[in-house]
């Protein structure tokens, strides 16, 4: 290699032919926050996945809870296994639209860095705690952990992300302000939370448009790994039957299907085939949907994607119909199903306690976060307690509590 990157790139197939116009092009990211030397052998996006794979967020991520809390068995989906499954479907999508697969891949892998220790559970107790001082949501710490709260680099905070994969990350949802700078969707009774408006000072993301192709396909494939991966484990937990996904025509018509080819299949086998067939279903809805978009849109530029006023890659009518009906199934079965309730009172208590005992002594935290609480006022140290707690896995919140308290509850 002669130093000529750009040669060395093309050698290599990166910006292939079979890119569609509207795909983000590595060879033309918007940079990064703090320049860098770009890499002879890795796009911006490669590079980008490789940091998040190898950051301590990321590996945090096989002890966090995803439905079930970890002494319940092996078996279960943690917030790691969720994640690879989101980037494989994510990758699938991409492929099929002629998206960047790497930068889709990286988002998915990047998608929950900021989940708090024991699911959504976790997370509305933090957001709890942290109301006083603007709140918590896991998408604005996944931000947060992206670009401060890792800290491995010699030359900058945070792993330094090409701009694409942050504005992806943000906004991998859709637009968060509207054209006059009022914010959209969950925030619109109130404002965007701390981390994205702290970083929004830094560098412009784009925040009143949609997100391009390859975060609609991450966003759209983390729904589809929610709803086959809850439907997996509910059964396996035994929090259902398997007859009883016959109240959801989507899973009646699957499950018929499945009988009706193997007629007498094994338990297990049953269940697989039903969530592989689920799986597939919404992948190839999203597909055609989305290609009869892209079609209608005819975009020349990803710019054309953030500007359609609307998201590009989705579910057909009968899907978002179809999805709505599984979700509220599984919020039914498995999310307040007594079992998972109960165990969810507990963890809560958990952050509760943990969150409390900290804000009346900081310097309960270990090195390096009671480092310099003295210079930080009330705001600053809760959302340093926020961060220490939001990056505990299940069992390090656990020993953290039996540490500080007499009392921890039993989960099992």
């Amino acid at each position: 290699m002669n130093g000529d990157w750009s040669q060395v790139k093309s050698d290599l197939g990166f910006g292939a032919q079979s890119r569609a116009a509207c795909a983000e092009n590595p060879l033309q990211s918007r940079g990064r926050l703090f320049p860098e030397t770009e890499s002879p052998t890795r796009t911006p996006f490669q590079r980008d996945r490789d940091r998040i794979i190898h950051s301590s967020a990321f590996r945090r991520l096989k002890h966090k809870t995803q439905v079930f809390v970890y002494h319940e068995g092996d078996h279960y989906r943690t917030r790691l296994t969720h994640t690879i499954e989101v980037s494989q479907i994510a990758r699938s999508l991409a492929r099929a639209l002629r998206f960047d697969e790497d930068l889709a891949e990286c988002l998915a892998l990047a998608h929950d860095l900021g989940h708090t220790p024991f699911g959504h559970e976790g997370e509305d107790v933090m957001h709890e705690c942290m109301a006083p001082f603007e709140g918590f949501d896991h998408n604005a710490q996944s931000l947060r952990v992206v670009t401060l709260l890792e800290q491995r680099y010699a030359e900058f905070d945070g792993l330094n992300l090409s701009w694409e994969t942050l504005e992806g990350l943000v906004k991998h949802n859709g637009p968060l302000l509207d054209g006059a700078g009022n914010p959209l969707g969950k925030f619109r009774n109130s404002q965007l939370p701390f981390a994205i408006r702290a970083y929004a000072e830094k560098q412009d993301l784009l925040l009143d448009t949609w997100p391009g192709g390859e975060a609609q396909a991450a966003a759209i494939a983390d729904d589809i790994a929610y709803d086959a991966h809850d439907l997996d484990d509910g059964l396996r937990a035994g929090l259902f039957a398997i007859e009883d996904m016959r109240e959801v025509p989507f899973l009646a018509d699957i499950l018929s299907e499945v009988d009706g080819k193997y007629p007498g299949l094994e338990e297990g086998r049953r269940i697989h085939e039903i969530v592989r067939r689920s799986i597939t279903r919404m992948v190839e809805d999203v597909i055609r949907e989305s290609i009869e978009n892209l079609s209608d849109l005819a975009p020349e530029s990803v710019q054309d994607i953030r500007n359609a006023g609307k998201c590009m890659v989705a579910f057909s009518n009968d899907m978002v119909t179809a999805e709505k009906e599984v979700k509220r199934f599984l919020f039914a079965r498995v999310y307040r199903h007594d079992d998972v309730l109960a165990v969810r009172k507990l963890v809560a208590r958990v952050v509760r306690d943990l969150f409390a005992r900290f804000q009346s002594e900081p310097n309960l935290m270990p090195h390096p976060w009671n480092v310099g609480l003295a210079t930080l006022n009330n705001n600053e140290i809760a959302r340093r307690i926020c961060d220490y707690i939001a990056g505990m896995t299940d069992r390090f919140a656990i020993e953290e509590h039996r540490r500080l308290f007499d009392d921890t509850p039993e989960l099992g």
